[in-house]
């Protein structure tokens, strides 16, 4: 063993070396060699370590990164784990490199990534999580389902990820039967459930929770469900600019009104699953700025809308009318920001399964040009 190490250290301090295609040769077959003996402890000693880690830097961005992170067992590159990660949750590479971290005791990494100022890095972080699906991945997920101080678009996302293990359905299913499932999440923990797989928890979770209704009472299935279906893209303009009225509060390529977001694009950025939750669950994922406002009054008086702009002597409230109020601030006692949507809900109410089917399907059409 003595000699091997002796050559090993030979290999990596040879003037060869200098050549860069020659370092990576033998950087290779040091690691090929390490590989094969798994004895060596790399982190033990410096210069084999140098090795391994040029030779990853020209591995970045492929699974057998990770891959040789875990069989050599190289330390300090949690760091490193956590970016390949949240690079690409959804990924192989990026689930392994998560169980990797959280193998490696790095949860606090992770939960400082959700318990941090960046939402939008938080929900990437919890879908990792859910993706994991593990004990270890769970423990961190369950506590942010109830924990009122968290937004409701993280207890939501935490919700789904829950939702994409069977242990995580379980738990969702216990506090719906504990009544300790907060009230906002009803409508997301029903999708989750009313789609498992499991007969049981299906049978149970409709004991205590309903899904969305339509125009004739009849319970629409799980979104994971609607989003499988086709719908008829004229018949969906149409009911977007009339029934479903849509164009009351969008704009789509200059056409409608400007208090919700600008649609003309939806189709880029939003999944079909994301846009049949946006029609029933408002409030599950409000888009930043878009948030509503409450102006409380001295009069008593409160006026509810999205907050366009502020000065240092006014606010500007935009109503679900679209219709703009200007209030000095010498009037104004409090301004509170709500988690609840200015869009409606139960706007499904409105139409039959189909005619919802059928907006979504005229909405996945709104792409970037040349999309």
């Amino acid at each position: 063993m003595r000699s091997l190490l002796a050559l090993l250290a030979l290999m990596v301090t040879s003037p060869m070396a200098r050549a860069d295609e020659a370092q990576a040769a033998k950087d290779a077959t040091i690691v090929e060699t390490l590989l094969r003996i798994k004895t060596v402890d790399v982190n033990a000693n410096a210069k084999l370590k140098e090795a391994v880690l040029r030779h990853l830097e020209l591995h970045k961005g492929t699974p057998k990164y990770v891959d040789l992170v875990d069989r050599l067992n190289l330390q300090g590159m949690e760091e490193e784990l956590l970016s390949i990660a949240l690079a690409a949750p959804a990924s192989t590479q990026g689930v392994h490199a998560g169980e990797l971290l959280l193998k490696r005791s790095g949860a606090d990494l992770i939960v400082a990534e959700i318990t941090g100022d960046d939402e939008e890095l938080a929900k990437k972080t919890i879908l990792l999580l859910g993706y994991i699906g593990n004990p270890d991945s769970i423990a961190i997920l369950k506590p942010l389902v109830i924990d009122q101080h968290q937004s409701r678009s993280i207890r939501t996302a935490a919700a789904n990820a829950l939702g994409r293990s069977r242990l995580g359905e379980r738990y969702l299913l216990r506090l719906v039967q504990d009544t300790r499932l907060p009230a906002d999440l009803n409508f997301t923990v029903a999708n989750v459930l009313y789609a498992s797989t499991d007969d049981s928890i299906r049978a149970e979770v409709a004991k205590h929770l309903v899904l969305p209704a339509t125009a004739g009472s009849k319970p629409l299935p799980p979104v994971s469900e609607l989003a499988k279906r086709s719908g008829d893209v004229a018949h969906g303009q149409e009911l977007f600019k009339t029934k479903a009225t849509c164009i009351k509060c969008h704009k789509v390529r200059g056409e409608g009104k400007e208090v919700g977001p600008d649609l003309s694009e939806i189709g880029s950025k939003l999944s079909r699953e994301a846009m049949f939750v946006s029609i029933l669950d408002p409030s599950a994922g409000i888009s930043h700025n878009y948030e509503t406002y409450s102006a409380i009054l001295d009069s008593g008086n409160i006026v509810t809308g999205l907050k366009v702009s502020e000065t240092d002597d006014s606010i500007t409230i935009r109503s679900a009318e679209s219709i703009d109020k200007v209030i000095s601030k010498d009037e104004l006692e409090e301004v509170i920001k709500s988690s609840v949507s200015l869009m409606p809900a139960d706007l499904q109410k409105t139409m039959s399964e189909q005619e919802l089917v059928d907006v979504v399907e005229f909405i996945a059409t709104l792409k970037k040009p040349g999309a």
